[in-house]
């Protein structure tokens, strides 16, 4: 194995995924790269790279393989499936976890792969389908100086920031979930808003430009209230995803015992849009569960 130029592979083509794939390859990677649709990871090879037709053959190829999946349940399909890469994987090489994740099963999962001798980086993203396309996401990351040392330039290949946040499993998962705090409430925040602006008769374009020109804007506010105003729920981040994370918020910080009022209020509004039959559309659908407004 190259430390300079590793082999790489990665899985999960969706939004964020292909995007990473893409800025691997501007960088000068030939990528392998799997999804269940075939069809898209052929598509992405037909401009440079390798389409896997097995997760095991990804694994048996590659030095660094980089996980874009859902969740943990997924990451394990990817690893110790009837096909995954955990089988193939040589050891020295290095899995790259990139889900939104409980952060006690990313310190477990760094030990497992190393009783197989592969290494581990906790390592989510930010940043969007964009950012990604254009190899500008954040990188939250923690792991061992070697699992850094195999990485070689990947990391930087598909982030405008890699955050080391230290030498163990734990502290990238933690970070993130933060954001995603943040994420979450500022969504909730943003569509309470506007639907109280929607039920007292203010023109939602223009209550839209007064806020992101005032000190009450939020980048989700910006961000997600232009899908509001265009009509399209068209998921690029759906409700259920915030259903799952402000769910892990909830779920790490119940074990400590430490309150957290408003991450409760909007997980249980993200609940509400997603049992009344919105859990696929965009996150800012969470807007949905107000009564009594006219949504443009």
């Amino acid at each position: 194995m190259s430390a300079s130029q590793p082999t790489v592979g990665l899985v999960g083509l969706g939004a964020m995924g292909l995007g990473m794939a893409q800025s691997l390859r501007r960088a000068g990677h030939a990528p392998h790269v799997f999804d269940l649709r075939r069809e898209v990871a052929q598509d992405f090879a037909r401009d440079g790279g390798t389409a896997c037709e097995t997760l095991a053959e990804l694994g048996a190829r590659c030095d660094v393989v980089v996980s874009v999946v859902v969740n943990a349940a997924q990451t394990e399909s990817v690893l110790f499936g009837d096909d995954g890469v955990a089988a193939t994987m040589r050891p020295g090489s290095l899995f790259v976890m990139c889900s939104t994740v409980d952060p006690n099963w990313s310190v477990a999962l760094e030990s497992r792969l190393a009783k197989q001798g592969i290494l581990y980086l906790d390592a989510p993203i930010s940043g969007g389908a964009a950012k990604a396309a254009s190899g500008q996401i954040t990188m939250m990351t923690a792991g061992t100086p070697e699992a850094y040392t195999r990485a070689g330039g990947v990391l930087d290949a598909m982030a405008a920031k890699v955050y080391r946040l230290g030498d163990k499993a734990g502290a990238g998962s933690k970070v993130k979930i933060i954001n995603q705090l943040l994420a979450g409430v500022h969504i909730a925040a943003a569509a309470e808003a506007m639907a109280l602006g929607l039920r007292e008769g203010v023109d939602p374009a223009a209550l839209y430009e007064v806020i992101t020109h005032s000190a009450g804007n939020s980048w989700m506010f910006e961000n997600r209230m232009a899908h509001v105003l265009a009509g399209d729920y068209t998921p690029l981040s759906a409700v259920d995803i915030f259903v799952k994370d402000l769910g892990l918020v909830l779920d790490v910080a119940r074990v400590s015992k430490f309150p957290l009022p408003l991450s409760s209020t909007a997980h249980q509004m993200f609940m509400q849009a997603s049992t009344a039959g919105f859990a696929r559309e965009d996150d800012s659908a969470v807007i949905k569960i107000f009564p009594g407004i006219t949504l443009p």
